[in-house]
């Protein structure tokens, strides 16, 4: 028999992990606090998505604007070319406008892939 308790509160809705799919976006330590923190105990289909998808984006992020850079300050100084700067600041851009397009998709609970990345880091990443 059931008592209506005016006091008790409502069990809170499952959580479908979309916690640590929207923390993974914020660069190698949300990545990692999410792995570690939110990830390991309670695996969904929406934080594993997006747990690869930020895996693949973070690496690829880091290795083009350190790589590009060295590249291109290594062109400056031999020919003075600046607006080889502007290359770099555009492919930033790029990269920002990809990051926004999947947050907003962890943010909605969407596995939507990220051009270029997301189909890709579904496969590169099958243990995560």
């Amino acid at each position: 028999m059931e008592t209506n308790n005016p006091f008790q509160q409502n069990p809170l809705p499952v959580d479908d992990n979309k916690t640590a799919a929207i923390v993974s976006y914020f660069w190698f330590i949300g990545w990692l606090i999410a792995y570690f923190a939110m990830y390991k105990d309670n695996q969904t289909a929406l934080s594993r998505y997006h747990m690869r998808q930020t895996l693949l984006f973070h690496l690829i992020v880091t290795v083009l604007t350190w790589g590009l850079g060295f590249i291109f300050t290594a062109i400056f100084l031999s020919t003075g070319f600046y607006a080889i700067f502007y290359l770099l600041n555009l492919l930033r851009l790029a990269l920002f406008i990809v990051w926004i397009m999947g947050f907003i998709g962890a943010i909605n609970g969407e596995q939507k892939p990220i051009p270029f990345i997301g189909e890709r880091a579904q496969t590169m990443f099958p243990g995560i």
